[in-house]
């Protein structure tokens, strides 16, 4: 297996290697354009490789056709931020992916000391998740690990509190357990925006060894993982619509949204509802209804709790 399925061996002292990544990155963003999507005329059958060629992609972002092919060689050393500006435009990046061409092509100084492995989210953000009783919520950090959740987040995604610590990943859950995979209706997208988060992940963080050891066992138990890690795509997590297929109440449709509480750049409150008086509103009713004398997640061990 090669770096590019995200296998660790193409990893530099424990993380990922931001020169192929950079260059894996903008090689797969410049295959995805056709001629004819920037204007170019389309030669057909004379053409040798998917997408535009190097030359037609430095000629629309003003750079020379040497200085482009080192950076996507992975030599991002001096790039200048209106070098990178011009060639998003011409790659008609997304905001996201701008950002994770800006993080692979610049990374930020190493850190002299490894980052913890997990964080804990705040007690005053515990309490938060506890009083919203109706809404299913939970706190999610680097890697997608699991740092808190609530009583209502039990009663629509399961049990948490009876996983051992490593498995309280989103990652790992969407991938690996069949009742997760069971769970979510669309479940190709839900796997498409795990990986995709991740990428982000890893452009912010290429020096994260436990980031790029989950990579790796991913990749090695998950043939989907791997096809997902090798197309290079980021996202943000922000807001949408799921649809969860819940073996009480059926299937619900649920909006989401996601929120970055103050002071902590890493983490993100995610909760769960439904449009009112729908179907699905009630079905988070019952739902609350039939949790209410469960044992709320607050009650556990804070060893048990925390990703």
């Amino acid at each position: 297996m090669n770096e590019r399925m995200g296998d660790p061996a193409g990893a530099r002292d424990g993380g990922l290697d931001p020169r192929a990544e950079l260059s894996e990155f903008l090689r797969t963003r410049r295959a995805r354009l056709k001629p004819q999507d920037v204007g170019l005329p389309d030669l057909g059958r004379h053409r040798r490789v998917p997408g535009l060629r190097r030359e037609e992609l430095a000629q629309l972002a003003g750079v020379s056709v040497a200085y482009y092919t080192r950076l996507e060689q992975g030599n991002g050393r001096n790039v200048s931020a209106e070098v990178l500006d011009a060639i998003a435009r011409a790659l008609r990046l997304s905001d996201a992916e701008h950002a994770h061409l800006t993080h692979l092509a610049r990374p930020g100084r190493r850190r002299k000391r490894p980052e913890p492995r997990s964080r804990q989210a705040r007690p005053a953000l515990r309490q938060l998740l506890d009083a919203m009783e109706t809404v299913p919520a939970y706190v999610v950090g680097r890697r997608s690990e699991i740092l808190a959740w609530n009583r209502m987040a039990t009663a629509l995604f399961g049990d948490w509190g009876a996983l051992p610590a490593q498995e309280r990943n989103w990652a790992r859950l969407v991938f690996l357990d069949p009742t997760h995979r069971e769970l979510f209706v669309e479940w190709d997208q839900k796997a498409y925006d795990m990986v995709a988060y991740l990428r982000m992940d890893a452009g912010r963080h290429p020096d994260d060894p436990a980031l790029s050891a989950l990579v790796g066992e991913l990749s090695v138990k998950s043939e989907e993982f791997r096809t997902l890690w090798a197309r290079h795509d980021v996202k943000e997590k922000s807001h949408g619509v799921k649809r969860v297929r819940h073996p009480l109440v059926g299937e619900l449709t649920l909006l989401w949204e996601s929120f970055r509480p103050a002071g902590e750049a890493e983490q993100s409150l995610v909760t769960y509802f439904a449009e009112a008086g729908s179907p699905s509103a009630e079905g988070l009713r019952l739902l609350g209804s039939w949790s209410a004398d469960a044992p709320a997640p607050g009650t556990q061990a804070p060893a048990a709790r925390d990703a």
